[in-house]
């Protein structure tokens, strides 16, 4: 069987990361339907490949946007437990995080710092910058085989220890984090989701302490992945004046966010530095197109952010 027929394919790859991209050959193709028809060969490639970039499916409003992902995957989620502001674009859609638009975002698999997360996660392209803006990719097999042995062992062995302080005016508020201003309903949250917190600890409102995975087996492919955010939550992720400032006005027990092994223990930068440049290496840079939708296994596939001028939009949904 020739897989999708009515496609032209092509890859964006780097070393052993790659994602396929499909192109309709006829412009007029009606694109629900033929979501409809392919559904479960679309689930296996991307299982095949962590993701698929769908181009030139003539698709450029939101609410077309939100049509696609439905098809694909009726049961949105809500995004509870934040660690980055977004906008609520209607439905369960949300624009991709606002970061200053001069910043990279590192690579990481959407809220790998809980102990629960999006399957999937769908971006469309709705304004492509100037310069910059591309969301690159990068497959998390390949990232679990090149980390350094001793280096996966000790993480596995230990977890990963999330750590952040909400006080107003600095970082997210809890209140946004957790989408209510009511301390009942944190509390209950973090019960369900093996969160220690501590109101008014210090300077900091709320306090809150999570141990979660370093990597997982995943479920359908029996693969092992690398699934954390340390290298991202870590102190070290910030520039020299920002860290600076945060330790100098906060000290280093009250950092909005900071990672350690899941014993407590700093990690060591060199680790930190290593588990970087594995994923520089893996990573896949391309373009974004005006109505691109790209579609990832989050597990299987690592994403992020490059620096940018003018103008950006993208729109995200997580399933």
């Amino acid at each position: 069987m020739i897989l999708f027929p009515e496609m032209n394919l092509s890859f964006f790859e780097k070393n052993t990361s790659k994602i396929l991209v499909c192109e309709p050959k006829n412009k007029e193709l009606n694109v629900l339907d033929w979501i409809s028809k392919n559904k479960l060969l679309i689930e296996d490639e991307v299982l095949k490949y962590g993701g698929i970039l769908f181009r030139d499916f003539n698709l450029y409003s939101v609410s077309e946007f939100n049509s696609f992902v439905q098809a694909l995957s009726p049961n949105l989620l809500e995004y509870i437990y934040r660690s980055t502001p977004r906008t609520k674009l209607g439905g369960k859609i949300y624009t991709a995080t606002e970061y200053p638009a001069d910043r990279s975002i590192p690579l990481h698999n959407e809220n790998a710092y809980t102990l629960s997360w999006p399957e999937k996660i769908f971006f469309f392209s709705v304004l492509v910058a100037s310069e910059g803006g591309e969301t690159p990719i990068a497959d998390s097999r390949s990232i679990y085989q090149k980390i350094d042995l001793s280096v996966r062992n000790r993480f596995e062995e230990k977890g990963v220890l999330y750590v952040r302080n909400y006080r107003a005016g600095m970082d997210l508020s809890w209140q946004e984090v957790f989408q209510t201003d009511k301390k009942e309903e944190v509390e209950n949250y973090c019960k369900e989701h093996s969160i220690v917190w501590e109101w008014d600890k210090g300077p900091s409102e709320l306090t809150t302490r999570q141990v979660c995975q370093a990597s997982l087996t995943h479920p359908e492919t029996n693969e092992k992945i690398w699934f954390n955010q340390a290298h991202l939550f870590h102190i070290s992720n910030l520039d020299a004046a920002t860290k600076k400032s945060l330790v100098d006005e906060y000290g280093e027990e009250c950092l909005p966010r900071n990672a350690f092994y899941g014993d407590g223990n700093p990690l060591e930068l060199e680790v930190l530095d290593h588990i970087r440049e594995i994923y520089e290496q893996e990573k896949i840079l391309f373009k974004w197109q005006k109505g691109d939708i790209m579609l990832l296994d989050n597990r299987l596939m690592a994403h992020g952010r490059q620096p940018y001028k003018g103008e950006r939009k993208v729109a995200v949904a997580m399933a």
